[in-house]
């Protein structure tokens, strides 16, 4: 398994306006899996920051972390969060839930849809050897474009168009998995090495029992990647939700970086996520 022998130093600042009161949930912070993180989350309405019993933190079973702020004010909203996170991966092992939950199809992992061409492409292979044929095929067939797709765009759309986003190509590698039966799931992360940066989305799936990250794009060395949030899709590991009220993202930049050095990808290494 390939590990990263470097700190990683994370950061997020978004900035919303908020014209009706809001119930919104955050995914920004790392999960508890993190080793060893020590971080800072504030949020300031017009200037004011908000008392912390107006931020609610709940845990997954997964370790992901979400902050629901059930009444935000109406006004302009900022919220910052930063942490480092020590070296270090954990491996999670495959739970037998999982292993059904996540070869099912879900919202934007249409897996039943694309059955017929999962069989087409990849037929005939399975374990690391069609994990290793699925990513190459999404890397090299998927152009990765910014805009060129919608935010409920699924992994139909990015196979039609041939075009997408980060999100786009984790899910549609998690949907020919699946499809192919090993379970899949789409992980938020951050990304040192990333270019633009960016919040980043990846893939995970069951090889041998345990988790492991694979990402079509190869934008960033994945060892030095952080886990924000864990789901079946982008549906479950949104940065922001608005659950209720109107809020408007005004603007939002991401900071991720690996101290002293950047480990260099290996595409053919096993990698676990910290």
């Amino acid at each position: 398994m390939t590990t990263t022998s470097s700190s990683r130093r994370v950061c997020a600042h978004i900035e919303l306006q908020v014209t009706e009161v809001a119930d919104l949930v955050l995914s920004i912070a790392v999960a508890t899996d993190a080793v060893d993180a020590t971080e800072q989350l504030t949020v300031i309405s017009d200037g004011q920051a908000l008392p912390a019993e107006a931020i609610e933190e709940i845990v997954a079973t997964d370790g992901t972390r979400l902050h629901r702020l059930a009444a935000a004010p109406v006004g302009q909203l900022v919220v910052d969060y930063t942490a480092t996170v020590a070296p270090g991966a954990s491996e999670r092992p495959v739970s037998p839930l999982e292993a059904i939950v996540f070869t099912r199809p879900s919202r934007y992992c249409d897996s039943d849809r694309l059955a017929a061409v999962t069989a087409t492409h990849f037929g005939g292979l399975a374990g690391a050897e069609l994990v290793a044929a699925v990513t190459d095929w999404v890397y090299t067939q998927i152009a990765y474009t910014p805009g060129s797709s919608q935010v409920t765009d699924g992994a139909l759309e990015a196979y039609l168009s041939r075009t997408g986003v980060c999100r786009d190509m984790a899910q549609l590698v998690v949907t020919f998995l699946r499809a192919s039966g090993m379970p899949a799931r789409l992980v938020s992360v951050y990304a040192p090495g990333l270019s633009p940066m960016d919040f980043h989305a990846v893939a995970e799936v069951a090889l041998d029992g345990t988790w492991r990250v694979i990402d079509a794009t190869r934008l960033a060395p994945r060892a030095s990647m952080v886990r924000i949030a864990t789901g079946r899709d982008a549906a479950d590991t949104a940065f922001l939700t608005v659950n209720a009220g109107r809020a408007d993202l005004v603007t939002m930049s991401v900071f991720a970086v690996a101290d002293p050095d950047l480990p260099v990808e290996d595409t053919a290494a096993v990698v676990s996520l910290s």
